[in-house]
């Protein structure tokens, strides 16, 4: 029997049961039907995805959301596997390539040897394609798995200043190579957090949980085990020829919808996607730390040009990167180790959780531990 034959019709027993109680939902029948064909090209799936499934929970007092095969992959288009000849976690993520015809292009010259070792690379690693054995408009890429980069949220001042840089240095690499990102956004920056894992890595379903689904994923602090951070999902991005002159670009909406250039009569109106780029990485800094947690008025004025309405009057990449440095210069010891108050706290949440943070801050200033956690190259 070949692959294709193996991959259609498969999981009968599955498709009968119903969503209520753990079945799979109609999204996924999409892997369940190239389980066989991507074990073949050496990837792995739960085995909820898996011909021969059968649920662990029934026949027991178990609910199924209590069982590891019971949780339901949320995204459509996203599923964690594991690579066969290393055991190395990884995302597959099928793209359409009639409707994202750019995707896997610009993700390979991102990925390519001569980009790759780039230590300002902060693009995910794009570490095969393969051809969709059903549907030949679809392609499927392997990635490392990545976690969401907000989860576990930050504690320091420090550790969002790594942050920052760290995604300042990777818009820079994309915009110096010509590739604007063109959909930045809380979905879609994340980080490598394996370091934060070393007694096993998270669930990738639910992340609060271990990879085998028996208790809670414990983790380090960014401080204690330095990360890395990653832009991914290329699906709008775009690679121009320098030659062509400035490039300018009809509004496309991406997953944050509040690009002034892109509003009411400005939707058919062409403008520069460096200049959206910046506005998108300002937007994501203020949604994301200004608006949540006190203490961000040192970088108040470089954000507010960041997302000013008029994209001409934003600084470039270049200018972003320059500004931030000096600011950081400006930083003290003592403010990088600061602990990061959110704005609705009580003040008796703030007294007990400031007197927690001292005593962590003292072993970690014993250990000598960086306040800017930078993870070496």
């Amino acid at each position: 029997m070949t692959s294709q034959a193996c991959i259609i019709g498969t999981g009968t027993t599955a498709a009968r049961l119903k969503l209520a109680d753990g079945g799979l939902a109609t999204h996924e029948y999409h892997w369940r039907d190239r389980q066989a064909w991507l074990r073949e090209q050496g990837y792995m799936l739960r085995p909820r995805y898996r011909p021969d499934w059968k649920p662990s929970w029934l026949g027991t007092a178990k609910y199924h959301r209590d069982c590891e095969d019971g949780l339901i992959t949320l995204w459509p288009t996203v599923l964690d596997a594991r690579r066969l000849s290393d055991g190395l976690p990884v995302m597959l993520k099928a793209i359409d390539t009639v409707i994202h015809p750019f995707e896997v292009e610009i993700g390979r010259y991102l990925s390519s040897e001569q980009l790759l070792h780039d230590p300002r690379n902060h693009c995910v690693h794009m570490l095969e394609v393969l051809r969709d054995p059903i549907d030949i408009k679809k392609s499927i890429i392997v990635m490392p798995l990545l976690k969401r980069f907000g989860n576990p949220e930050f504690q320091t001042f420090g550790e969002v200043v790594a942050f920052f840089k760290q995604a300042i240095e990777g818009l820079h690499f994309m915009h110096d190579h010509h590739v604007a990102h063109r959909d930045i956004s809380i979905l879609n920056v994340m980080m490598d957090a394996t370091p934060m894992y070393s007694k096993g890595l998270w669930h990738p379903v639910s992340a609060v949980y271990n990879r085998r689904f028996t208790g809670g994923a414990e983790h380090s602090s960014r401080t204690e085990r330095p990360i890395k951070y990653f832009y991914i999902d290329f699906g709008l991005s775009r690679r121009y020829d320098p030659a062509d002159g400035p490039p300018r670009e009809l509004p496309i909406r991406g997953g944050d919808k509040s690009v002034p250039e892109f509003q009411e009569d400005g939707y058919d109106v062409a403008s520069d996607p460096f200049r959206t780029d910046i506005y998108y990485l300002g937007n994501l800094m203020r949604t994301t730390f200004f608006e949540k947690y006190r203490g961000f008025g040192f970088m108040k004025q470089l954000v507010a040009d960041m997302v000013q309405d008029d994209p001409e009057k934003r600084p470039t990449i270049a200018e972003v990167g320059t500004r931030f440095d000096k600011i950081c210069r400006r930083l003290s010891w003592w403010k990088l180790r600061t602990r990061l108050v959110a704005k609705e706290e009580t003040g008796l949440e703030r007294a007990v959780f400031s007197t927690m943070h001292f005593f962590w801050t003292a072993k970690l200033v014993a250990k000598r531990l960086p306040s800017v956690p930078i993870p070496s190259s």
